[in-house]
């Protein structure tokens, strides 16, 4: 068994966490089920968020009663205080508690500060002092902006995207993260479903003792086998690392990680989606990329307007056009049994 203590709050569970995006795209009675069985098994952390529809309604009623038993974790997209209250309010009653373990900002694009204007760390100060929530946390895909979170001493937690397909910048976040004393939590550590060895990850990301991966989780199949790593928690064997080379030659550099900041297009293209489909046909097959609907949303591409809107937002300095082509034309060319 393996455990991680998120920084300095004190916090101490499996390196294992359930990512709760996921349980909002099946029933009520299927995401409860998942979440106590995920209980039994030994995990205890659970990371939700107000953006994420009702995600937080099922946690709320898969944990009601035991409340003291695991640490729950949610975040609030908040622009002003005003906002941050309603939400977190919100977030209190759905998940059927009165107090939240960790408070993350969501998808900060700057690092909140007092003073700022915004009244955002005001009102989550406000909320700790009123005993609603214990941690202070925050959530980024940008580089500048973690490591400005770092620096302030204002955080406790930082959660940030980490594979195995980071590179040397991604690594210099998590250390700086270490030295500060603050607790990192490694979203899409699955890369958003490209990597498809989940035992590779768990390895690859165990060598770094103080990160806390959350897996997103809606199936019972996935759920199990990261289960089996609480008692049997993987190395990084030679197979696993030839897994994770071999991974890092096709996938590492220019590629979508699917974050969605550059969101919405203003012809209704699914960029977070169809920049890398052909990788997600080609790397995790499924009908539902290659039917009509999939097909329907890869054909939208044409309609392209190239203003470069998603180029300037992507926090990855993707040129977001060009790959877009580039899938289409690869994902035509798979559909015509031209590639593999």
């Amino acid at each position: 068994m393996s455990k991680v203590t998120l920084g300095q709050t004190g916090i101490t569970v499996e390196r294992n966490a359930f990512g709760c995006l996921p349980i909002q795209r099946v029933s009520k009675q299927e995401a409860v089920a998942l979440l106590r069985r995920a209980y039994e098994g030994g995990m205890r952390f659970f990371d939700t968020a107000r953006m994420y529809s009702d995600s937080e309604v099922k946690v709320g009623e898969a944990f009601e009663g035991m409340r003291d038993k695991v640490v729950i974790a949610t975040k609030s997209h908040a622009k002003t205080g005003e906002e941050l209250r309603a939400h977190l309010a919100q977030s209190l009653a759905n998940l059927r508690t009165d107090y939240i373990d960790l408070y993350q900002f969501h998808q900060a694009t700057t690092c909140i500060r007092p003073g700022d204007g915004t009244g955002l760390y005001e009102a989550a100060l406000e909320a700790k002092a009123q005993g609603k929530i214990r941690h202070i946390g925050i959530t980024t895909h940008r580089f500048e902006v973690a490591l400005e979170a770092i620096a302030s001493g204002l955080y406790e937690t930082l959660q940030f995207p980490f594979c195995y397909l980071a590179d040397e910048k991604d690594i210099a976040v998590v250390e700086a993260c270490a030295k500060a004393g603050m607790g990192f939590i490694a979203m899409k550590a699955l890369s958003g479903g490209l990597l498809t060895n989940a035992a590779a990850c768990y390895a690859w990301l165990a060598q770094y003792e103080h990160v806390l991966p959350i897996w997103g989780i809606q199936r019972a199949e996935e759920l199990e086998e990261f289960l089996s790593f609480i008692h049997q928690p993987p190395t990084l064997s030679d197979e696993l690392a030839l897994v994770v080379e071999r991974d890092r030659v096709q996938l590492q550099g220019e590629f979508c990680r699917g974050c969605g900041y550059c969101m919405p297009c203003p012809v209704g293209i699914e960029i977070n989606n169809c920049a890398r489909m052909s990788l997600m046909v080609r790397r995790a097959p499924t009908a539902a990329w290659t039917d009509e609907k999939g097909i329907a949303r890869m054909e939208k591409i044409k309609d392209c307007l190239k203003c470069g809107a998603c180029k300037a937002k992507c926090p990855y300095g993707l040129d977001t056009p060009r790959l877009l082509e580039e899938n289409y034309k690869d994902f035509m060319e798979i559909l015509a049994g031209k590639t593999v």
